[in-house]
């Protein structure tokens, strides 16, 4: 047999094989990460970390939540300024957090999560969930939200957008994780307002 029956023999092979549409491949195994996968020291002095962080505050970002329903059934979830989509086929969004993050942990195990995009009128919403610790119920204290259609994550109301994902790989990235998640669900949620940004610092909103 040629190189192109054998090509053929194996397309079809394939095709006799595929998993059907709707098969959901295993959630990738969540471990802990060691000192040893941390990246290697640069060859270079490393610039200051408060310059790092003034140059890249001058960044504008917008402001997520990140919720899920941990294993004793509570609700959990982190204030986030790093999401962003990541790719349309197949549908990827990504984030990263901190490896000290003590919400984190509760997500990874529960395989799941809500991304709420926050709008300008909830400020307040971001500093109540960007207090550290142990991330528990409290955060959601007087808060509204509903269970997202494909993993029962939190929803926050008064979102903008929300993208409903399962777990889908964790990457190491220095002193943070990057977490990918496979979206299951997204919807818009609010036309009336803006995003809540953040930019050096500081909450803002944007203007035309």
């Amino acid at each position: 047999m040629g190189h192109e029956g054998m090509a053929a023999a194996a397309i079809r092979y394939l095709r006799a094989t595929a998993a059907p549409e709707s098969y959901q491949p295993p959630r990738p195994a969540l471990r802990a990460v060691g000192p040893d996968e941390r990246m290697p020291a640069a060859a270079g002095p490393a610039p200051d970390s408060g310059l790092l962080r003034t140059v890249l505050g001058h960044f504008c970002t917008g402001v997520t939540v990140i919720s899920a329903i941990a294993e004793d059934g509570t609700p959990v979830g982190f204030a986030c300024q790093s999401f962003s989509s990541l790719s349309l086929d197949p549908p990827l969004v990504s984030f990263n957090v901190a490896r000290t993050s003590a919400s984190w942990p509760r997500i990874a195990r529960a395989g799941a999560f809500c991304v709420s995009v926050l709008a300008a009128d909830q400020e307040q919403v971001c500093r109540s969930f960007a207090v550290s610790g142990a991330g528990g119920a409290d955060k959601f204290a007087g808060l509204d939200w509903t269970p997202a259609p494909a993993t029962g994550a939190p929803r926050l109301a008064g979102a903008l957008a929300w993208i409903d994902c399962t777990i889908h790989a964790v990457h190491t990235g220095g002193d943070h994780l990057i977490v990918l998640g496979r979206v299951g669900g997204l919807a818009v949620s609010r036309e009336d307002t803006g995003p809540l940004l953040f930019y050096r610092g500081g909450f803002g909103e944007l203007t035309r």
